[in-house]
């Protein structure tokens, strides 16, 4: 367990992993985040730093949260982020489906995956067969 220094409020705290933030202002944030939601459900077609304001969360934070998919704009809004593959449009993740797809694929083929052959029996070799000794 470590030590650190809150990077919201800036008390001691001990850290265990993720966010470098104490547990009241991960409390907080998730709160924000709750509004946020809440907000988007009502007013979809809201500008990105419309939301920002109205709920008090910076830019950054409202797409990290997209970038996680923990939040979703819907096809109809016009707040979209660009696929960090091809520069497209991306409502909810990192990647549109495209790229997704092709990162899939991608790491399907470059994972061999093993496959089972069977050796063919000879009906007239006995090396193959079971032995029995005689006391």
């Amino acid at each position: 367990m470590e030590v650190r220094n809150c990077k919201g409020c800036g008390r001691l705290f001990n850290y265990l992993q993720g966010q470098q933030l104490c547990p009241a202002c991960l409390a907080e944030l998730e709160d924000k985040f709750q509004k946020v939601k809440d907000f988007l459900k009502e007013n979809p077609n809201a500008p990105l730093n419309v939301v920002s304001e109205e709920n008090d969360v910076s830019v950054k934070q409202i797409k990290q949260w997209v970038r996680e998919e923990r939040l979703t704009f819907t096809e109809e809004s016009n707040i979209t982020l660009e696929c960090e593959g091809c520069g497209g449009k991306v409502l909810t993740g990192r990647f549109c489906n495209k790229c997704k797809n092709s990162l899939y694929n991608d790491l399907n083929k470059a994972i061999k995956r093993p496959t089972a052959t069977l050796a063919p029996k000879s009906k007239g070799s006995t090396k193959d067969r079971m032995r029995f000794l005689d006391n």
